[in-house]
């Protein structure tokens, strides 16, 4: 029977003196304050002035979300597998919105996820759209809220730039947040909620390629056990509601998708925040992508894997791994940049205990605007930003080893 071995006891950084003011002062937290105002404001705007769920004429606006709906559809009608196939998927997308709009929204995910698509089809594609978005929102806020240790969380999640992305897009940035915050915040004390929020998370399965060989390098076989327990429960289930023609379709249309995103920029490199996307918007070929970005991955991999498997304050273990993920695929958005803020919060609940390090916050605020500027440029400016968090995150756990 698995269990989770001992882990040794780590290092403890030293806390501020009672009569220190908080770490967290007011230039901070006001930052915070007009970012929340900021985007709520616009996502409120939007509504009004049309650019948001409903356009001028009255008419749903298709977004990312419209893929989503439309799978769901076709789980309705009685056809899953058909949510893979392209020009079927689009019709159903045309339907959804009431007219035949410019491009394709394709439905790349694996088939546990058509039971939610399912649920959310069941309405109106609008109050779908807006359901989806104020349903999965409080799990992230608690997921942030939880780490940070403060009521300082509610706010951070509120402001963090990629949020107003996620939700203009009605992506999934934050289900997949609040799974990815709710790992590793439960990691310690409770590991099997920790491998069922990291068992759900194979609904993206490129952000769980870091999580096992972060779990074996620190030991945390509990997790990792049940984790691959509601992994292999979802696959069954689905296949039982969906049959074995989903997974087909899933399979066979992978390298389809592949090939039109990281290989032809159907989407436009512009819009990956990777790496690769990087490379690729530079003008770089597709070879020199794939290589930087598999050297950069392996570093990432083994960077993570070194602080992992030795005594660490856990709250930078988690930040680093929560940054890390974003980091080792070459198929990133900017709504999955929410992610960021799991290692943010981290970041901000080793501020609140020993302050922040000069250059620190300047640095987080950097990071804040790059991901905000995205929609003026179009180019993968989320990249250097979670390279930025991860480098701090970096410094403070060389730090932290100079001082056991």
């Amino acid at each position: 029977m698995l269990s989770s071995s001992p882990i040794p006891q780590e290092p403890v950084m030293p806390a501020r003196p009672k009569s220190s003011p908080s770490p967290l002062d007011e230039p901070f937290r006001m930052v915070c304050f007009v970012f929340c105002v900021a985007q709520i404001v616009y996502l409120a705007a939007s509504f009004f002035l049309h650019q948001w769920l409903v356009d001028p004429q009255g008419r749903d606006i298709a977004t990312d979300f419209v893929n989503v709906w439309a799978a769901g559809k076709l789980v309705l009608l009685g056809y899953p597998d058909w949510a893979y196939v392209w020009d079927v998927h689009k019709e159903i997308e045309n339907a959804a919105v009431g007219y035949n709009f410019p491009g394709y929204y394709g439905w790349h995910y694996p088939p546990p996820f058509l039971a939610i698509a399912a649920v959310l089809a069941l309405f109106p594609y609008a109050v779908a759209y807006a359901a989806w978005i104020f349903t999965t929102l409080p799990f992230y806020l608690a997921a942030i809220r939880a780490i940070a240790g403060e009521r300082i969380g509610w706010l951070l999640a509120l402001a963090f730039p990629a949020a107003l992305a996620n939700a203009m897009a009605g992506q999934n940035g934050f289900l997949t947040a609040a799974l990815v915050g709710g790992t590793l915040h439960c990691m310690e004390k409770q590991p099997v909620w920790s491998g069922v929020c990291l068992g759900l998370l194979t609904y993206k399965p490129q952000f769980g390629v870091l999580f096992p060989l972060a779990l074996i390098a620190g030991r945390r076989w509990k997790v990792f056990a049940v984790a691959a327990l509601v992994a292999l429960v979802m696959a069954g289930v689905s296949t039982l509601a969906f049959g074995v023609a989903s997974w087909e379709a899933f399979v066979h249309w992978l390298p389809v998708a592949s090939q039109a995103f990281l290989s032809d920029g159907e989407g436009l490199f512009g819009k990956l925040q990777s790496l690769y996307g990087l490379v690729r918007v530079a003008g770089g070929s597709e070879t020199l992508g794939w290589v930087l970005q598999g050297a950069q991955s392996l570093a990432v991999a083994a960077t993570v894997c070194w602080f992992w498997c030795r005594k660490n304050p856990f709250a930078l273990q988690g930040a680093l791994l929560a940054a890390g993920v974003l980091l080792v695929t070459p198929y990133l958005f900017l709504y999955d940049i929410v992610i960021l803020a799991v290692a943010v919060a981290f970041l901000v609940r080793v501020a609140i205990r020993t302050g922040f390090l000069p250059w620190e916050q300047p640095a987080l605020l950097l990071a804040a605007v790059l991901i905000a500027a995205f929609p003026l440029f179009t180019l993968p400016l989320g990249y250097p930003a979670v390279a930025i968090v991860f480098g701090l995150v970096l410094r403070r756990l060389i730090a932290a080893k100079s001082h056991v």
